[in-house]
């Protein structure tokens, strides 16, 4: 791994839980590969393109880190009515590329969960900002797009590291809500890593208290990062 900068946020709103006060610690590399990554995964670190992060909250431990050892992953009734719900989704694995209806896709799915949710609103989504979070990557990642027939419904990000996939992204059109399109993404992940033989798929963060991230402890059984740096049964 090449390091370029490493530092830490001030400390500002919690995008999750917004009456606590969060700091991220970031390191920008240069270079790195899967193995790298997964050795900071371990750690609880995530990261977008470039941008390697993790929680370094004062007072507060809510993120934790969660995987699901994929060998005794079993889907639960709702998980399969979500499957079966998306019968008629196809899905592609590509290379990541900016589109002008991904940018749309990503814009029209932000300003939902700003709406509904209470996410932090912004502005539309750049060429630019979406390539820096998405497309360039240290290692190669795949760009994993769902259509209804020939429209695009969610387009989702997948890292391929030693034993493991990890779920870097997924957002999708506000009109197939109703279908569980996360649900389905994460349970494409889950299937995908069981053909490959892989041990585990790695989440990202559970927050107790956020409805946007609170689904993930739903595909059980599952593990969380512990405070001494061990990963420990959590819902099973």
């Amino acid at each position: 791994m090449v390091s370029l900068l490493t530092f830490t946020t001030p400390p500002h709103t919690c995008a999750y839980l917004p009456d606590r006060a969060a700091s991220l610690e970031y390191e920008v590399v240069a270079a790195a590969d899967a193995a790298d990554y997964a050795g900071r995964m371990v750690a609880g670190w995530r990261r977008f393109g470039h941008q390697f992060f993790r929680p370094v909250c004062e007072g507060c431990s809510a993120c934790r880190s969660l995987r699901v050892p994929v060998a005794t992953f079993r889907p639960d009734r709702s998980q399969r009515r979500a499957a079966a719900a998306n019968a008629d989704t196809r899905l592609v694995i590509a290379t990541p590329k900016v589109t002008p209806a991904k940018l749309a896709l990503y814009d029209r799915f932000h300003a939902f969960q700003s709406e509904s949710k209470g996410w932090p609103g912004h502005g539309p989504k750049d060429a630019l900002e979406y390539a820096e979070s998405f497309t360039i990557n240290p290692f190669p990642t795949e760009e994993w797009r769902y259509y209804r027939g020939r429209r695009l419904t969610g387009v989702g990000y997948v890292d391929h590291l030693p034993g493991a996939l990890s779920a870097i992204y997924f957002y999708y059109d506000p009109d197939e809500r109703e279908r569980s399109p996360g649900t389905f993404n994460m349970l494409s992940v889950l299937a995908r890593a069981a053909e490959l033989g892989y041990e585990q798929v790695y989440l990202g963060y559970y927050v107790e208290g956020c409805r946007s991230l609170e689904y993930k402890a739903r595909f059980r059984p599952n593990e969380v990062l512990a405070g001494d740096g061990g990963w420990v049964p959590f819902l099973t």
